[in-house]
């Protein structure tokens, strides 16, 4: 029954997918609203055999019941993508998930990505791959992006002699300069979690991020899964692999590190190229200043 689908779920997303409890929570309730939906929706208990032959039109029924419910747009498409993974779970690996666009989120000024859009993004990215081992190579990178700040080119020349990772990393950027990023568990993690299941060897001269015949990961094929991931939660144009790094160095700021040292995390060869990190920051202290002040 649906409630027996949604724990086994639940316990895939934790040992499995490593999700936070967090987003296990969210995505639970969701599963959980969405069955208690169907139930009144099309009459009787809610099965995997219900689940697995829902279309299109069941999904856009149970939004327009949220959004009755006063659910947002942005709300909306986080549901949609939380939706997708318990189907996809509960059809299998080679189910035909019900495809629909998520809701148009207002676009605004150009601004840094949210720490939750950044790991639903991430989240979305591996949900969707083809493949366990790619959906966790995916994650991982992403998570490598925004964790440490790393352009994406930096990323896919690392090589298997970076394994296993520390709380530190070299990395090789612009003009052959190297510097030194630490590196967060929870990203160290997410690249242990891809290395076991990528089904290629993963030697010391060999890339780190590997396609998936085995060799070298293109680009533009982890932009074409953000592009997907993007449309899907209704997350604007910005959100792109190089936005993570910039939303790395404008939540730095914002916590209080300097210029100097975001300087040197970045990579950047002039203080001038960091410097627009501040004003990107004061933008956004600006809107939180509009919305929250009672005369603004």
């Amino acid at each position: 029954m649906a409630l027996d689908l949604i724990r086994e779920w639940d316990a895939h997303l934790a040992n499995e997918k490593r999700r936070s409890d967090h987003t296990r929570r969210a995505y639970v309730a969701t599963a959980e609203r969405f069955c208690a939906f169907l139930s009144r929706h099309q009459g009787g208990a809610v099965d995997g055999a219900m689940l697995r032959a829902l279309t299109p039109n069941d999904l856009r029924a149970y939004l327009a019941a949220r959004r009755g419910e006063g659910l947002g747009n942005a709300s909306a498409a986080r549901e949609l993508s939380a939706l997708r993974s318990f189907l996809r779970f509960v059809g299998g690996s080679n189910a035909a998930v019900p495809q629909m666009r998520g809701p148009r989120v207002k676009k605004g000024l150009p601004r840094p990505v949210a720490p939750h859009e950044a790991m639903q993004l991430a989240q979305d990215v591996e949900d969707n791959a083809r493949e366990g081992w790619v959906g966790a190579r995916d994650f991982a990178l992403l998570l490598l992006l925004y964790g440490a700040g790393l352009r994406i080119g930096e990323a896919l020349s690392l090589t298997g002699a970076a394994l296993p990772l520390g709380e530190t990393l070299r990395v090789t950027g612009k003009r052959a300069k190297t510097r030194i990023v630490p590196i967060l568990p929870a990203v160290a993690a997410a690249v242990e979690r891809y290395v076991a299941a990528c089904p290629w060897p993963i030697a010391k001269d060999s890339p780190l991020f590997l396609g998936a015949r085995g060799g070298p990961l293109q680009p533009g094929v982890v932009r074409a899964s953000v592009r997907s991931a993007r449309r899907a939660l209704g997350l604007p144009e910005r959100t792109t692999p190089h936005a993570l790094r910039h939303s790395f160095a404008t939540h730095l700021l914002a916590g209080g590190a300097d210029l100097r040292s975001l300087q040197e995390l970045l990579g950047h060869a002039s203080l001038a190229s960091t410097q627009v990190y501040t004003a990107v920051d004061a933008a956004h202290l600006l809107d939180i200043y509009r919305n929250a002040h009672p005369r603004a």
